[in-house]
């Protein structure tokens, strides 16, 4: 969806032709809710992948065949976690740069003179 400001939303599934798929909405209908069900399912699944794999390579005791398998799982599993990371960086709004506190008053605190590093008590 969007974040109110007219952006498209990536869903976390493609087309039948491989292509992206977009929504524009409120965030509030039945596909964005069904994207939001379909990404959390997507990082759970990922999340419970890459234990199995730590768990696999732990062993140090594995075939060519599940060590494919496990690179094949893990890519798509990462492209689904890179696709939702991506849509939800899209929809994240940034402020304008003159909003911004530069916090030049706490640097010239903090840090020494010369500009360098402010140095560590303990």
């Amino acid at each position: 969806m969007t974040s109110g400001t007219g952006e498209l939303r990536l869903l976390p599934w493609v087309g039948p032709e491989g292509k992206p798929c977009y929504l524009v909405g409120d965030g509030a209908g039945y596909l964005s809710r069904l994207a939001n069900n379909m990404e959390s399912t997507q990082l759970g699944l990922a999340g419970e992948l890459f234990q199995e794999a730590k768990r696999v390579l732990d062993k140090r005791q594995w075939t060519q065949g599940e060590l494919q398998l496990l690179a094949v799982e893990l890519t798509e599993a990462l492209g689904n976690v890179h696709r939702i990371a991506v849509s939800r960086g899209a929809r994240l709004t940034t402020p304008a740069d003159d909003d911004l506190d530069t916090g030049g008053d706490l640097e010239d605190e903090e840090d020494g003179q010369d500009g360098s590093p402010p140095a560590l008590s303990r």
